[in-house]
């Protein structure tokens, strides 16, 4: 993990999740997703302490478990609260609900681990609960009430509305809860006018233009291969 400053305030780890930092005051901060587990927690706090700072708050902006991962152990040491969004703010509460969302009913073993089920915590309603000089906005599609941060440095922390390159290429499908509020969201990223971007997955930047298309494309292109075959099986029936 690798601490970067991007701007007066504002700060990010760079981790297989980028973790955000806001320092609210010269010693109190607000974290920006914790991470995968444990382990992601308490490299996080590790980092925090030798800054010499305090864990205020934590913002997650869902609730896969490798954003929520090092909540409980910050948690528990910092006393700090977490504040979650909407139906996110109940699966962080009851991180079962992921796997079994996933799964369709109660989730057998092997998808009980760690990255899909995270330790629970206890959390608090992002609205009217942000400090000054953050400000959150919503990003569905990659999952049920997913949102972004902004701070003052008007840096953009876009959570998984936007995935890589190396992502795309390798694997062509990702998890979207719902492709309609997806593309949405794509639409809308490309009216921000933020000085850096910093989606969950991806190397921060200045211009999100190419991978914005990027998304787009490959998301229109596999539903172009889902209508096609669904039009040939249609068309093999009729025989």
């Amino acid at each position: 993990m690798e601490l970067v400053r991007v701007g007066e305030k504002t700060y990010y780890i760079k981790n297989a999740t980028n973790i955000g930092i806001y320092k609210i005051d010269d010693n109190n901060i607000y974290i920006i997703d914790t991470g995968n587990d444990k382990d992601a927690g308490k490299k996080i706090l590790k980092i925090i302490d030798e800054q010499g700072w305090n864990v205020k708050g934590i913002i997650n902006t869902h609730s896969n478990a490798d954003h929520i991962g090092g909540n409980k152990v910050i948690q528990d040491r910092s006393n700090c609260i977490i504040l979650g969004n909407n139906i996110e703010k109940s699966f962080t509460e009851f991180p079962i609900l992921e796997s079994s969302f996933l799964y369709g009913g109660y989730p057998f073993k092997d998808i009980r681990n760690k990255f899909l089920l995270a330790k629970e915590s206890i959390v608090t309603s992002i609205e009217n609960n942000l400090p000054d000089g953050l400000e959150y906005f919503s990003l569905k599609g990659h999952f049920f009430d997913m949102i972004g941060i902004r701070t003052s440095d008007n840096v953009y922390f876009l959570a998984d509305s936007l995935f890589s390159e190396e992502t795309i290429t390798k694997y062509h499908l990702f998890f979207i809860y719902d492709v309609r509020e997806f593309i949405n969201t794509l639409d809308y990223l490309n009216t921000l006018d933020g000085k850096i971007y910093i989606p969950s997955h991806c190397e921060a930047t200045d211009d999100i233009s190419s991978l914005i298309e990027l998304n787009k494309n490959k998301v229109n292109e596999i539903m172009e291969k889902i209508y096609n075959a669904c039009e040939k099986k249609c068309l093999l029936r009729e025989f």
